[in-house]
């Protein structure tokens, strides 16, 4: 999904806006969001490695895996939740980072993000 017109919403509708394409489901340990699992908005290019604040760089996660996962990489994280025995959105998060290269492409710039998300796209699909 992407923001016409270079407008990007504001934080809290763009986890509206990623909730309604993900689903109700946290992206990483796939527990239903309720009451005592509350939705946040997740960068998969983390804002330290110049990841954008676009809804293309940003997943529903709880704030459980959300502030777990720090800094590290999307299928770092990934891999640490499946040997938790987890049910990570493979799909979703390679989606957004496909997502999130169109968007760059579009709009220009971010090379350090792209060359980020590029590294994660291809390791994803090696796996």
């Amino acid at each position: 999904m992407s923001v016409g017109g270079g407008h990007q919403p504001g934080a809290a509708e763009r986890l509206q806006l990623a909730l309604d394409r993900d689903g109700g489901r946290c992206v990483w340990c796939g527990r239903p969001f309720a009451r005592l699992v509350t939705p946040t908005r997740e960068h998969l290019v983390p804002r330290a490695k110049g990841g954008p604040s676009w809804l293309e760089n940003e997943v529903a996660a709880c704030r459980r895996c959300n502030a777990e996962r720090g800094h590290r990489s999307a299928v770092e994280w990934l891999e640490e939740c499946e040997r938790r025995g987890w049910a990570p959105d493979v799909a979703t998060v390679e989606r957004s980072l496909t997502a999130l290269l169109d968007a760059i492409e579009r709009r220009g710039g971010n090379r350090r993000a792209r060359l980020y998300a590029d590294a994660q796209r291809r390791r994803l699909r090696r796996r």
